[in-house]
């Protein structure tokens, strides 16, 4: 039987701070990064940030914005192009510069639409309205190259028509001019006119515009606004009327009517 040798004391561990075990040392942030800078070293200089190009694509936009114009101006101009189809032939007239508004001085003799044979006499030169033959003059895009009666022609304005009328002796090309806004169109008709006061003379029942050039756009707007719709017998036509340029007889009566009828 062994003797039993003297009892073994464990031996205590003390733990230290830079063992890892336990809490974590205290000390300054970062003193143990890898990354941290040393006092009087150089450190590693910090990453700048990349900076990524963010700019819109303005292509897409502009053509959106392209046809939001385009639309808007279509829109625009048709709402436009209504209110101007809308408004009375009178309106469009008025606002044409230098067109005389005989209706509007209710002239009894010019707001006369009564038949009456043989030479008459008018208010105006050339005539806008008054009593007038029981026939009227051919108004078919009819271009006479003489003067033709006036008491015809007046029969025809009451159809609606628009009787141009220019001095005698005014030169061959600008008579031509004339001629191609007469020629081919119904409702329309032109003759020279003795003793005219200026080389073109345009008119319809009660409205007159007079002007030197042939040119003159006013002519072609006062023409597109009042023909046919200037008649005062709504539907009377242009055909089958007088195609001759002959005076007005007194000697030959064709019946005198008071009636206002075509």
């Amino acid at each position: 039987m062994s003797t039993p040798g003297p009892e073994r004391v464990p031996s205590t561990v003390k733990v230290g701070k830079t063992t890892g075990q336990g809490k974590p040392p205290t000390g300054k942030p970062g003193a143990n990064r890898p990354n941290a800078t040393k006092p009087g070293g150089k450190g590693r200089k910090p990453i700048a940030p990349v900076k990524v190009a963010g700019g819109r694509n303005w292509g897409p936009i502009a053509v959106a914005g392209l046809v939001v114009v385009i639309a808007g101006g279509i829109i625009g101009y048709g709402v436009y192009a209504s209110v101007q189809g809308s408004r009375d032939w009178t309106d469009k007239v008025a606002e044409i510069q230098g067109v005389v508004n005989y209706r509007a001085q209710k002239n009894a003799l010019i707001d006369d639409r009564t038949h009456k044979a043989g030479p008459l006499t008018y208010v105006t030169s050339p005539p806008v309205g008054g009593a007038h033959n029981q026939t009227w003059q051919n108004c078919q895009g009819d271009v006479y190259t003489a003067p033709i009666a006036n008491e015809h022609a007046v029969h025809s304005l009451e159809h609606g028509a628009v009787w141009i009328t220019y001095k005698q002796g005014l030169a061959a090309d600008q008579v031509a001019t004339l001629q191609k806004k007469v020629e081919g169109k119904d409702y329309m008709l032109m003759s020279p006119y003795a003793g005219l006061d200026k080389n073109v003379s345009v008119q319809v029942w009660g409205y007159q515009l007079k002007t030197d050039d042939v040119n003159d756009s006013r002519i072609d707007t006062f023409i597109s606004a009042a023909r046919v719709k200037a008649s005062m017998e709504p539907g009377a036509a242009c055909s089958s009327g007088n195609t001759t340029s002959d005076p007005v007889s007194a000697a030959v009566s064709d019946g005198a009517s008071s009636d206002t009828g075509s």
